[in-house]
């Protein structure tokens, strides 16, 4: 096995969460394990994993979840405590990313939270002489940043002046220009001190807002322009060595080659959301900006119109703005990190999210150790599938190489789905194993997180497009072969390892989300049909009206309602109305999650009927599972959806179920993966086999089916009891005066009036329990004892009912026994028989004897055939009995009436004769 190729399936294959680090070479690296056990720590009840490679906070994180673990959080002390040991095992000393369990977990927003509106200056195209003036005064600055959104006049190429800063001493002193170039983008470019540097940021010229930040400071002459939050120009200089002179005059839209006027470069357009800082901005609070939060640290000047006078035909006006940070409570002062060493207490820190820190993976000690011997085995006996993965990677060279950011090229994951494939169609016939799956699962992470590649001179846009379809393509293939309901078990036996199937769905729908872009380059549509998913994206261009967004499942043979799923048009609508342009909608369906879930572990939730008429017993997952996501140019956006899915559980006799509309929610329970969560779903309608749902956002969906007892009302009860009652009570009249009637009467005593008088007895007994059965299931010892006494007594009344039939077959059929030793045995069918059985039964299950909430036998388990099975063998005996003595009766009384008959004594008379 070549060095390359053993790095790949080291990371592929899983070979503990210690070698599998984003970097590193791999003969290296494993060939040093003493230097391995140094990043890795064990408690009581944790394992702690140092990634000694850089990566930025997200990256981080996304590589912890990919190793089935989660960035360490220190809020607890054994959490701090192992983290704190770990550090000094290894002799680190720089600051590592943690979790900080306060910060909210990111989702899509609903789009009526993602606007605010601002008041902005309008800027016409008619006039040269329209400017805005910051009444304020500004003192000396040795650091500087200016943040404005803007909104460029598509139809203006010329320089334009977004602002400029002139002081009485030095008219250029600060200002930014832009220009249109060739391709139709606006260039951007500083000027600092009176120097002009280069036209080289820049952004579209699209009539959209854009949020541009401009930052300098003395201390390295180091300045930066940013757009819409991303850094796009930089540089420093050593003439910029004094600072910015102060009491000038700041004037929005115009130059001023003198102080204050001489205005020739006009912008024209729309500015709003000016803000001047006394310091130089980072990057992450440029993003915190650009995304709408606020920051008021050394804030010298906060946007206000009031504080502001412009020229008359400036016009104000209301700028509606797209905010995604609205209620995301975004940091501003960044993530959490912790620092520790021998030599030096703990300091918890924060730093910009975008830094490349090494970081700490945390997972419980049993799944660690469950891992481990995952990859022990798979290491000491490698299974059909890894082996043939073996054996196509050392052909093709198709492994992914740990680069420094901790994710292989696009390339090298494309390669490698592709004979993960190969390798699963080799090995179809002997399946995957649990080590294999966690394996896949892990490669699926990985590739959900590769970053894509823009089209170089080398490959155009429709093969890169081509690419990216058959990334695609393969990754579904591998989840699908995952998910087959044929890894129903193989899924609980790697449930310590991996939280379940909808991790699958994640991986999927992060790929999808992030390749969307790209698989739509050159095509509107796209289908990705296997036999447990349906993947489709769509893209549709909101000018031209909305072409619909309905999506369902794949067809079957019986014609019934499909599983489908579908944004409303209204919804698609409000998207155009807010200044969308393109929707992406990517739909995808999952047919065998239902058996991959544990049975045994039951849905916790609150029963929707509590009216009593039914006793809840749990709740299960009932339906496939379906999703959408909509993408806004690009932008996750969460919407409503309407949605439709078939039932797929059977109702077991004596249960009824109650659809509840509900979603996976990965932050309900973010350490086992996530939960299901009703919040926001609502039943539009029911019908027999399927529920029509209603969402207010957008996720993966699916029925769960609320599990009820049909229960009687109480007035059934009452009903119920009357009638047992009163037939009871009318069968033991009749059998007491039966009884009677052979003491009294004087009835000869024989074999058949014994065997009546012990039926009589038998079901008189049985019956008169039964009445009381109702008042002992108060009690739960005397309901005990009164369903084993039914049970005998019943029993014996059946056993009897068999010994009057055998007695029948005796006087009619055969009579070769006497009736000595026929009483004898007669007696032990009647009461011995049914004595052997409920002791045998009371032996085998007694903790499954009687039911729950009545003196009977328990018909929810196989005790209840310890009466249902004598029962049958009885009523089978009888009949055969039955259709025997009348099959000798009816033959007895042919050849009776043959002899009696006329011709037949004459011809006697004859034969006598003769």
């Amino acid at each position: 096995m070549t060095g390359a190729l053993h790095t790949g399936l080291m990371l592929f294959s899983f070979v503990v969460v210690c070698e599998s680090e984003p970097t590193h070479a791999g003969p290296d690296r494993a060939g040093d394990l003493h230097e391995q056990s140094k990043l890795l720590h064990l408690t009581s009840n944790w394992a702690f994993h140092l990634v000694n490679e850089s990566l930025d906070f997200s990256g981080a994180d996304r590589f912890c979840r990919g190793q089935f673990s989660s960035l360490v959080p220190v809020e607890q002390s054994e959490d701090r405590g192992g983290v704190l040991e770990l550090l000094q095992q290894a002799a680190h000393r720089t600051p590592v990313w943690v979790r900080d369990p306060a910060k909210a977990a990111s989702k899509p927003l609903a789009l009526s939270k993602q606007y605010l509106q601002f008041p902005a200056l309008n800027f016409p195209r008619d006039s040269r002489e329209g400017f805005a003036r910051v009444n304020m005064s500004f003192p000396a600055l040795s650091s500087i940043s200016v943040c404005v959104r803007v909104q460029w006049n598509p139809e203006w190429n010329e320089v334009s002046t977004i602002f400029s800063y002139a002081a009485p001493v030095f008219t250029n002193e600060f200002q930014l220009r832009g220009q249109v170039d060739m391709q139709g983008r606006i260039l951007l470019a500083l000027i600092i001190h009176g120097k002009h540097l280069p036209y080289k940021a820049s952004f579209p010229n699209d009539g959209d807002w854009h949020h541009i930040c401009v930052t300098w400071r003395l201390s390295n002459g180091h300045w930066a322009i940013y757009v819409d939050g991303d850094k796009k120009d930089m540089g420093s200089g050593s003439d910029t060595s004094r600072n910015i002179y102060g009491d000038g005059i700041l004037i929005l839209g115009q130059d001023q080659d003198s102080f204050g006027g001489n205005f020739t470069e006009p912008f024209f357009g729309n500015i709003t959301d000016l803000n001047v800082w006394n310091m130089s901005l980072e990057a992450r609070h440029v993003r915190a900006l650009s995304a709408c939060s606020s920051k008021t640290q050394e804030l010298l000047f906060s946007w206000n119109l009031e504080h502001v006078s412009s020229h008359p035909v400036v016009s104000e006006k209301q700028a509606l703005l797209f905010c995604p940070a609205v209620h995301q409570q975004m940091e501003l002062q960044g993530c959490r990190t912790l620092q520790g060493g021998s030599d030096q207490p703990p300091l918890l820190g924060l730093t910009d999210c975008s830094d490349p820190l090494p970081f700490i993976c945390r997972s419980s000690r049993e799944r660690f150790l469950k891992m481990k011997q995952i990859s022990d085995s798979q290491t000491s006996q490698p299974t059909a599938f890894m082996n043939q993965l073996m054996k196509l990677s050392n052909h093709s060279q198709a492994v992914l190489g740990q680069q420094p950011s901790g994710r292989g090229s696009l390339s090298q994951v494309s390669a490698l789905l592709e004979v993960s494939v190969q390798a699963l169609q080799d090995t179809q016939q002997e399946g995957l194993q649990p080590a294999d799956m966690v394996s896949l699962i892990q490669l699926l992470s990985l590739a959900a997180d590769v970053p894509t590649q823009p089209p170089t001179k080398e490959t155009s846009i429709q093969e890169l497009s081509q690419h990216f379809i058959s990334v695609a393509d393969n990754f579904i293939s591998v989840a699908d072969s995952i998910i087959s309901a044929d890894n129903a078990l193989k899924w609980q036996a790697i449930k310590e390892v991996v939280n379940g199937p909808m991790d699958v769905v994640n991986t999927i729908d992060q790929m999808v989300t992030s390749l969307s872009a790209s698989l739509m380059a050159e095509t509107d549509h796209m289908t990705i049909l296997r036999p447990n998913i349906k993947l489709e994206v769509q893209q549709q261009w909101l000018q031209g009206g909305s072409r619909g967004s309905s999506f369902c499942g794949p067809e079957t043979e019986r014609l019934t309602n499909l599983d489908c799923i579908s944004v409303p048009n209204q919804k698609i609508q409000d998207l155009h109305n807010n200044g969308f342009h393109k929707l992406t909608l990517v739909n995808t369906w999952y047919g065998s999650l239902r058996p991959l879930f544990n049975r045994e572990e039951n849905i916790t939730m609150v029963p929707t009927v509590t009216d009593g008429s039914q006793r809840y017993l749990g709740t299960v997952l009932g339906s496939s599972v379906i999703s959408t996501t909509v993408l806004g140019d690009d932008q996750p956006l969460s919407t409503a959806v309407h949605f439709q899915l078939q039932h797929r559980v059977q109702n077991p006799t004596g249960t009824v179920y109650d659809p509840v509309c509900a979603f996976w929610d990965f932050d309900l329970n973010p350490e086992a993966g996530g939960w299901w969560n009703t919040k926001g779903c609502d039943i539009v309608s029911k019908h027999y086999g399927y529920t029509v749902c209603y969402c207010n956002h957008t996720t993966n969906f699916a029925l769960l089916l609320q599990v009820y007892e049909a229960q009687r009302s109480p007035e059934n009860e009452k009903a119920l009891q009357v009638l047992t009652f009163i037939g009871c009570g009318v069968s033991l009249c009749g059998l007491l005066f039966t009884f009677i009637l052979f003491i009294a009467v004087g009835v000869p005593k024989s074999d058949r009036t014994t065997v009546h008088k012990n039926l009589i007895v038998a079901l008189s007994v049985a019956e008169l329990l039964l009445m009381c059965s109702d008042w002992a299931s108060a009690n739960e010892a005397a309901c005990f004892m009164v369903t084993a006494l039914l049970h005998l007594f019943f029993m014996a009344s059946f056993s009897w009912m068999l010994v009057e039939g055998l007695l029948l077959w005796s006087k009619v059929v055969s009579v070769n026994i006497s009736e000595d030793r026929r009483m004898k045995l007669y007696y032990i069918i009647g009461w011995g028989l049914p004595v052997l059985i409920v002791g045998v039964t009371l032996a085998v299950s007694v903790d499954e004897y009687k039911a729950e909430d009545h003196c009977w036998l328990n018909v929810k388990t196989d005790t209840i055939w310890a009466f249902v099975g004598p029962v049958i063998f009885v009523l089978a005996v009888n009949a055969v009995v039955l259709c025997r003595v009348v099959m000798v009766t009816v033959s007895s009384a042919r050849r009776r009436a043959k002899m009696l008959s006329p011709s037949s004594a004459s011809k006697m008379q004859t034969f006598d004769l003769t």
